[in-house]
């Protein structure tokens, strides 16, 4: 028969397959053969064999390529070149340890890495370059000459006046907690005050009045401060001149706002941020009653500190700011006022005003030392009911007072030298602080008990012995 363009030959290759239908039992002759996942007619020769070997091979080399280079028109010719585009170039491949190389692959250039080597998204060149300023250039079309003299500033808005207490609030109440003048400085610096700055010492004194002295003594340590720096002499005298305007509605919120007003006035005129001639300038010109009050009570003081007293000292000096000296002879001046007067909310408010809470435990000892060096029940009861209504009242905590007994029985031994009695009055006393309910059981037999010598029996030949009760 007529044999189309193959021939049939009388051998197979080793990897040929029958591609014919054998489960019917027909068995094709045309064969066609594969070498290296190419289908080609059987060869005549073995340089046919050969050739289509260098195909399979570079086609594998491209499947091995980077995907970089996959989408660049890469094409395999008739003959089996590798043609990239239509400019038949062949392109240097790179091995499989370098795809991750930052070099061109683009056949140009010096082979030098991209960016200096500091390639990657957003980044404008390798680790720890400085940049210089860059040179106005005068040839631009764009030069100003008045670019080169511009000053830039930050402008900060003015403060609205809506916003102006519920901004100066929480710095003038922190300061009450930590006491830096000058972090309050900083802070009001960074405000654009503008005509509002007088209102800074208005705030300052009306939340004073409803605190504490210790507070009103930062108070007027703050506006000594402020003044010449972030306040003018001006604002100073404009904000007291508001508060006495304002003095009547201050006076429903604190009672003695007018007497502490007069206060800070006479302190503002001691510390020089008043002139002496303020008060001069009120004469005879005030209706007001309470602002009446609070100048003739800044004219008393002053007038006073030329008799000796010191007007900075008006307000005293902080809870915890005072000598630990100090504040035990004004626990002990208060105690000997207390024996005297028998005033126990008296007592109570002196304690309070000396704002130590921590400190209590030494009115105790002081309290309980008071008794063992007094002669009679008087000092005993007084001093009982005393402890007893600040337990009641909270104003001794149960810490402090065991503290203070604490200590009691510490130097019980050095007390009983100079009060031979002091051990039997120590445990009359605790006895009795127990049965009022300010101490517990188990303070009390901690309470020490002194070895006392007594004659057992006559059967004992009069000798002495030692024991404890």
């Amino acid at each position: 028969g007529d044999v189309d363009g193959s021939m049939i030959t009388d051998y197979d290759l080793s990897d040929s397959f029958q591609s014919g239908d054998e489960e019917n039992g027909i068995y094709t002759n045309n064969i066609k053969n594969e070498i290296n996942g190419n289908w080609i007619s059987a060869p005549t020769s073995s340089s046919s064999i050969h050739e289509a070997r260098l195909k399979a091979k570079a086609k594998r080399r491209l499947r091995k390529t980077s995907s970089r280079d996959s989408g660049r028109g890469d094409s395999l010719s008739d003959n089996g070149d590798v043609s990239r585009g239509t400019n038949g170039t062949v392109p240097p491949t790179s091995p499989k340890s370098k795809l991750l190389d930052r070099k061109s692959r683009a056949g140009k250039g010096r082979g030098l890495p991209k960016k200096g080597g500091a390639g990657g998204k957003g980044v404008w060149g390798p680790p720890g370059e400085v940049y210089d300023l860059e040179e106005v250039d005068v040839k631009d079309p764009n030069y100003d000459e008045a670019q080169e003299s511009c000053v830039y500033a930050t402008v900060v808005p003015p403060l609205e006046e809506g916003d102006f207490e519920k901004t100066i609030t929480p710095i003038v109440q922190e300061y009450f907690e930590h006491g830096d003048t000058n972090e309050v400085a900083e802070l009001l610096a960074e405000l654009n005050l503008g005509s509002m700055s007088s209102g800074v010492p208005v705030l300052a004194v009306s939340l004073a009045l409803e605190a504490k002295a210790s507070h009103r003594e930062l108070t007027s340590r703050l506006l000594t401060y402020l003044c010449g720096r972030v306040l003018s002499h001006k604002d100073v005298e404009s904000s007291f001149d508001k508060l006495l305007r304002e003095l009547p509605d201050l006076v429903l919120d604190t009672p003695g706002a007018a007497q502490l007003v007069g206060q800070f006035i006479a302190r503002a005129v001691r510390d020089k941020i008043l002139s002496k001639s303020y008060l001069d300038g009120y004469k005879g010109r005030v209706d007001c009653v309470h602002a009446r009050a609070a100048l003739d009570r800044a004219a008393v003081l002053l007038k006073m500190r030329m008799d000796g007293l010191r007007v900075d000292k008006v307000w005293g000096a902080g809870g915890g700011q005072r000598p630990v000296t100090q504040l035990v002879k004004e626990m002990t001046l208060l105690l000997k006022e207390y024996i005297l007067s028998g005033d126990n909310q008296e007592a109570e408010r002196c304690l309070r005003e000396l704002e130590v809470p921590h400190f209590h435990h030494e009115f105790v000892y002081e309290a309980v030392v008071m008794v063992l060096e007094s002669k009679g029940e008087k000092t005993l009861k007084m001093v009982l009911q005393l402890l007893k209504f600040l337990w009641v009242s909270s104003v001794i905590t149960v810490d402090q007072m065991r503290r203070g007994y604490e200590r009691v029985y510490m130097d019980i031994a050095e007390i009983n030298i100079d009060v031979p009695r002091a051990y039997f009055i120590l445990e009359h006393f605790v006895d009795k602080s127990f049965s009022a309910g300010f101490i517990c059981e188990n303070l009390r037999d901690l309470c020490p008990s002194r070895g006392r010598k007594r004659f057992v029996s006559e059967g004992d030949g009069g000798r002495f012995k030692l024991e404890s009760y």
